[in-house]
């Protein structure tokens, strides 16, 4: 049941990473967690090649450890999927977020909403494994008809608790992103 139970975790971990990555019109380090800069020929992560601070709620400023790095990261950036266009001052990538459109907010909001409804499948897949792996164990009998039913509760239960705690992580970034 652990198992099983870490691996729901782990889809609820993972939908929380994906939110960190979407932005909501301010400025947050976390959506360059998934850009890969090439770093002498090696996907690196920003983070491993780069100092990122928040100058203000509308900036974010890389500072790279080594000069010649600007136009890797300016080129990594472009390349992502953020929309947002670098500028350099030649030491540093100065990111600029605009204030997000009220379409733009709704097309968000639906994209949230899809992460979270994959996390829901991810973690009713597992509660199905799980089911399949009590059933077993009841035909091998290495279980009673009775132990599998409170299994099955059990696994229940804690699908339950995570279905509701998609739930409400969906609200709150629906709710941050139509924040204006």
């Amino acid at each position: 049941m652990a198992e099983y139970e870490e691996k729901m975790q782990k889809a609820l971990d993972n939908l929380n990473a994906d939110y960190a990555t979407i932005r909501a019109g301010r400025a947050n380090p976390h959506i360059l967690d998934k850009i890969k800069v090439d770093y002498y020929g090696t996907p690196t992560g920003m983070q491993g090649v780069a100092n990122i601070t928040v100058p203000d709620a509308r900036t974010l400023m890389i500072s790279p450890w080594e000069p010649k790095m600007v136009k890797e990261i300016e080129k990594a950036i472009m390349a992502s999927d953020l929309g947002l266009n670098p500028n350099n001052d030649g030491k540093n990538v100065i990111l600029h977020f605009p204030e997000l459109t009220e379409d733009r907010r709704k097309e968000l909001a639906k994209d949230i909403k899809k992460k979270g409804e994959a996390a829901k499948v991810a973690v009713r897949n597992i509660r199905r494994d799980a089911n399949e792996m009590v059933k077993k164990q009841n035909k091998a009998g290495e279980i009673s008809e009775d132990q599998q039913k409170q299994e099955e509760e059990k696994i229940q239960k804690a699908t339950d608790k995570f279905v509701a705690e998609i739930d409400k992580m969906v609200d709150a970034k629906t709710k941050d992103i139509m924040t204006v």
